[in-house]
C-alpha cells in the first residue's frame, strides 16, 4: 500500500493532463482551462480560479494518505512497503521475497511419508496420486495438497455398554430379547476411497456392525447367542460388514467382531437365572440316563457276539459243544458245593475235597495269629 500511495503523484500528474492549464500546461485557470475549456474535474470547489492554483482533491487526498501511513509529503521514491536500502542504494525487497518463495516452496512441496502412512495428494481439490513411504515431491501449495493417512493403525468401535444402566436390546430368531456389548476392529485398506466416498467413516461403521449383528441374530437362537454360537455370530457379522463396505467403496478392511456381553435384559433376569437352572438339571439327568443306556445296550451287545461265536462253533462240532457247555455249566454251579461221587456198583472210596481245602486255608490264618499273640 505504501509503495502504491507513492506512484500514486506521478499517476495524478499523467491523469491532470486533459484538464491541466493552458494548452495542457500548468498555469492554467483551476475552474477552466486557459482557452476557456471545460472545468478542472479534479479543483478543490470553492478555490478562486485566478492566480497560482491550489491542489487537487485527489492530490490532498494522497498528502493525507501518505501522512497517515507515516510516509510524509516528500517524494524520495521509496514507496510503501519499501524495506532499508542495502548496498548502491538498492531495495532488499527482492530478496525478502525470494526468501519467501524459497521457504514457502520447500515447506509445501516436500513431504515425508511414514513407513505405515500413505500420502493422498489432490491438485486443486481433486484426486491426484497416493504417495508411498518416503520422501516425496509435489507442487507447491496451494496447486497440490497432501493428507497423510495411517492405514496400519487398527481401530476400535465399542456398541452397547457393560453397565446395567443402558441396555442394547437385540430381538433373536426365536423371538427372545438380549442385552448385546460388542466391539469392532477395523482399518483403512484404500486411503483415497476412505478420505472421498465417506463423510463420516467411524459413523458408517457403527451403523452397518448393528445392521449386520441385528440380521444375524434375526437367525439363530436365544442359546446361541448366549454362548454356544458366539464364534460363528462373530463371524457371520464380519463377513456381512465387509460386503456392505465393500459396496460402499470405503476402502474399509473389518479385522474382528468381538461379543463382550449377550445377557437377558435386566427386568427377567432372575427369572430367566432358575430357568436356565433348571434346564441345567434336567439336561444332567438326560445325560446321566443316556450314559446308562450306553453300559446296558454295550453288555447286551457283547453278550451277543459271545453267543454267536458259540453258535458257530456248536455248527461244527455239535457233540462236543454241548459236552462242553454241559461240563462248564455243572462246574459253576458245582464249585462251592460239597459233593460225593458214586459211580455204578462200585463205590468210589470218598475223599473229603472240599474240607481238607476249608483246613489247609484255616492253618495259614491260627498260625499267624499264633505268632501276633506271642
Amino acid at each position: 500500500m505504501r509503495r502504491i500511495f507513492g506512484w500514486m503523484p506521478a499517476i495524478t500528474a499523467m491523469v491532470q493532463g486533459p484538464w491541466g492549464g493552458k494548452n495542457g500546461g500548468p498555469e492554467g485557470d483551476g475552474q477552466k482551462g486557459g482557452d476557456g475549456g471545460p472545468r478542472n474535474p479534479w479543483t478543490q470547489p470553492g478555490k478562486p480560479s485566478g492566480g497560482q492554483k491550489g491542489p487537487s482533491a485527489i492530490e490532498e487526498l494522497l498528502r493525507r494518505g501518505r501522512e497517515s501511513f507515516g510516509q510524509g509529503g516528500g517524494g524520495n521514491g521509496g514507496g510503501f512497503g519499501s524495506l532499508p536500502p542495502r548496498g548502491a542504494g538498492k531495495a532488499l525487497w527482492p530478496v525478502a521475497i525470494g526468501i519467501v518463495a524459497v521457504l514457502w516452496i520447500a515447506l509445501t512441496s516436500i513431504h515425508r511419508i511414514g513407513p505405515q502412512e500413505r500420502g493422498v495428494v489432490t491438485f486443486v481439490g481433486k484426486y491426484s496420486r497416493t504417495l508411498s513411504p518416503g520422501i516425496s515431491l509435489t507442487l507447491p501449495a496451494p496447486f497440490e495438497a497432501v493428507t497423510t493417512v495411517d492405514v496400519e493403525e487398527i481401530r476400535t468401535i465399542d456398541i452397547g455398554s457393560l453397565n446395567a444402566e443402558s441396555e442394547n436390546l437385540v430381538l433373536t430368531g426365536d423371538q427372545n430379547i438380549i442385552d448385546l456389548a460388542y466391539s469392532v476392529r477395523w482399518n483403512i485398506r484404500n486411503p483415497e476411497l476412505y478420505l472421498f466416498q465417506l463423510a463420516d467413516p467411524d459413523d458408517t461403521v457403527r451403523e452397518v456392525a448393528e445392521s449386520a449383528m441385528r440380521a444375524v441374530l434375526a437367525s439363530v437362537s436365544l442359546d446361541d447367542a448366549l454362548g454356544a454360537g458366539r464364534s460363528s455370530i462373530e463371524q457371520q457379522v464380519e463377513q456381512r460388514m465387509q460386503q456392505i463396505l465393500d459396496g460402499y467403496k470405503s476402502g474399509i478392511r473389518i479385522q474382528g467382531v468381538a461379543i463382550k456381553q449377550a445377557d437377558p435384559p435386566t427386568a427377567v433376569n432372575d427369572a430367566f437365572k432358575a430357568v436356565s437352572a433348571a434346564q441345567q438339571t434336567a439336561q444332567t439327568y438326560l445325560n446321566q440316563a443316556r450314559a446308562a443306556a450306553q453300559q446296558v445296550t454295550a453288555k447286551a451287545q457283547g453278550e451277543a457276539a459271545a453267543f454267536d461265536k458259540v453258535y458257530e462253533q456248536y455248527r461244527l462240532a455239535p457233540e462236543v459243544t454241548r459236552q462242553r457247555m454241559y461240563y462248564e455249566t455243572m462246574e459253576s454251579v458245582l464249585a462251592n458245593v460239597d459233593k460225593t461221587i458214586v459211580e455204578g456198583s462200585n463205590v468210589t472210596p470218598y475223599l473229603p475235597l472240599p474240607e481238607l481245602k476249608r483246613r489247609a486255608q484255616a492253618a495259614p490264618a491260627k498260625d499267624s495269629s499264633s505268632t501276633e499273640g506271642q
